[in-house]
């Protein structure tokens, strides 16, 4: 795991005895985890967002570079420093919803579990009175053109309120019924007014 913008390209990397996550070079970086909105301190083994100090840059040195990375510090193991947890999404990508976190990637995952479903899907967020409504669009695979769009959209339906903890509209499209572009894709569409 590396960040050019905290020096160079190892920040921490992984025992080979153990590998069990990356190991922080301590002796180097001061590394923190903080609320995203808040920015306060998290105890370790607390999901927050990642963020490090550096201890040894003399010409440029960093102080409190918020990686936007989303994931936890762990207990050394084979190693005498602290461990990184699964980088489990971006902060900047994270959509708050009534309250929950939800992460584009958390909605990609559930989405290739289908199978009968592209790995193509947006989100559109929306506010309807005071809540904030959630409608995922998914396509089906050509070979699936003829399914039954509304069971597997029930099924993806249930699977986004008991893993991720949202309610939300379902729409499955048939084969290329979400719109590509050119370059990276547009996964979420927010809505909402600021």
């Amino acid at each position: 795991y590396g960040l050019s913008e905290v020096m160079g390209p190892g920040v921490a990397c992984e025992c080979v005895e153990t590998q069990d996550g990356p190991v922080i070079w301590e002796d180097h970086f001061y590394p923190e985890i903080i609320d995203p909105q808040t920015g306060e301190v998290l105890p370790d083994g607390s999901d927050g967002e990642l963020v490090f100090t550096s201890l040894s840059k003399e010409a440029l040195p960093v102080i409190r570079y918020r990686t936007r990375d989303l994931t936890r510090l762990l207990p050394p193991s084979a190693r005498s420093m602290r461990r990184m947890g699964k980088i489990v999404g971006r902060s900047d990508d994270m959509l708050i919803i009534r309250g929950v976190n939800m992460f584009p990637t958390q909605v990609e995952e559930l989405v290739l579990k289908q199978p009968m479903l592209s790995g193509h899907y947006q989100i559109e967020v929306t506010r309807d009175g005071m809540l904030d409504a959630v409608l995922v669009r998914c396509e089906l695979l050509p070979a699936h053109a003829s399914a039954d769009t509304a069971d597997i959209g029930r099924a993806l339906q249930h699977h986004i309120k008991a893993l991720i903890g949202v309610s939300c509209r379902v729409e499955v499209l048939r084969p290329d019924g979400i719109e590509r572009s050119t370059g990276k894709a547009r996964r979420v569409i927010d809505r909402r007014p600021r």
